[in-house]
C-alpha cells in the first residue's frame, strides 16, 4: 500500500476500528462510524467508497445472543451490509478488507481450523458473518481479503478481560467455563497485521488474525487475574452446560495461520505476550 492510498474504515468507532485508525494514522484515512455511515444503505455505501483505494470493514452486528431473536438485523449488517461495500468497492476499483469471525466454524475440530476449512456456523450471528464473507468475495472478486479474528479485547470497548478485572476487584467468586478453547486476541495486534497486509500489496485471500497459541476461557481468566495481581482462587471452573446462553458457541475455535507464512508475513505473536503488554500499557482498565 502506497502512502498516498486512500483508506476508508467503516465501524471506525468500535474496539477494533479505533485501534486500526490509530495504527493507520500516517495514511490518508477516512474514519466513519455507524452514525456517519449505515452500511445497510447501498447508496450511502457507494458514496462513501468512491475515491478510496481500500475499504476496511469493521462494522458489524456483534451481539451474539441478541442476534438469535433479531436475525433480520444481524443479516442486514453482517451480510447485506458487507455485500453493499463489496459491490461499491468493485464499482470503484477498491480492495475490500472484510473482518469476520471464528464463529463461522462449528467448533467440532480438534486441530486449528485452516483458512479454507468449510464454514459450518452454529448461530444466527455466525451464519450472518459467513454469508457476509461469501457476498464480499463474490461481489468484489479478486480484490477481497477476509480477515477472521476471535476473542477480541482492547481498551476501546467491553471485553472478557475487563469484565474479569472488574469482578475480581469486587472480590466475589467468578464462574468461568473451562471447556471452550480459543485464542485471546488484542485488537491492537489485529490492527497492525491488517496494516501489514495492506503494505504487502496483497489484494485477495483469507487470513486468520488471532494471537498464536490456544487456551481455555478458564485459563485465560487465570492469566488475566495473575497479571492483575488478584487471587486466582476466586475462579470457579464450570462446563458450558451451566451457562444460560441463547446462541450456541463453538467449543473449539482455534484458527490456523498458514496463510501469513505463505504470503511471506509473520503470524501474530503468542496470546500471553500480547495480554501482558496490553495490561502493562493500561489497555484493560476496569470499566
Amino acid at each position: 500500500m502506497q502512502r498516498t492510498a486512500k483508506i476508508l474504515v467503516t465501524g471506525a468507532n468500535g474496539m477494533l476500528g479505533r485501534d486500526l485508525v490509530a495504527v493507520l494514522a500516517d495514511s490518508r484515512v477516512t474514519a466513519l462510524g455507524r452514525q456517519e455511515l449505515d452500511i445497510r444503505d447501498a447508496d450511502a455505501a457507494d458514496a462513501a467508497v468512491a475515491g478510496h483505494d481500500v475499504v476496511v470493514n469493521c462494522a458489524a452486528f456483534t451481539r451474539v445472543d441478541e442476534a438469535e431473536s433479531k436475525s433480520d438485523d444481524a443479516f442486514a449488517v453482517n451480510a447485506a451490509g458487507a455485500g453493499n461495500l463489496a459491490a461499491a468497492a468493485a464499482r470503484h476499483g477498491a480492495t475490500l478488507v472484510h473482518v469476520s469471525t471464528d464463529y463461522v466454524f462449528d467448533g467440532t475440530s480438534s486441530v486449528p481450523y485452516a483458512e479454507d476449512s468449510p464454514m459450518r456456523p452454529l448461530s444466527v450471528y455466525g451464519r450472518s458473518k459467513a454469508e457476509g464473507e461469501r457476498r464480499a468475495a463474490s461481489l468484489n472478486p479478486g480484490r477481497t481479503i477476509v480477515v477472521r479474528t476471535a476473542w477480541l479485547y482492547g481498551e476501546n470497548g467491553p471485553s472478557f478481560p475487563s469484565t474479569m478485572l472488574r469482578l475480581a476487584d469486587q472480590g466475589s467468586s467468578i464462574r468461568v467455563v473451562d471447556d471452550q478453547f480459543g485464542q485471546p486476541t488484542w485488537t491492537r495486534d489485529v490492527a497492525h497485521h491488517i496494516a501489514r497486509l495492506l503494505e504487502s500489496g496483497i489484494h485477495s485471500g483469507t487470513f486468520h488474525a488471532t494471537n498464536s497459541g490456544a487456551t481455555s476461557r478458564f485459563e485465560f481468566a487465570r492469566a488475566i487475574l495473575q497479571l492483575g495481581g488478584f487471587d486466582t482462587n476466586i475462579l470457579i471452573p464450570i462446563p458450558s452446560t451451566q451457562l444460560v446462553e441463547r446462541a450456541a458457541r463453538p467449543r473449539y475455535s482455534v484458527l490456523g495461520h498458514d496463510a501469513w507464512s505463505a504470503a511471506g508475513l509473520t503470524p501474530m505473536r503468542d496470546w500471553r505476550s500480547a495480554l501482558a503488554e496490553a495490561m502493562e500499557q493500561g489497555a484493560l482498565t476496569t470499566p
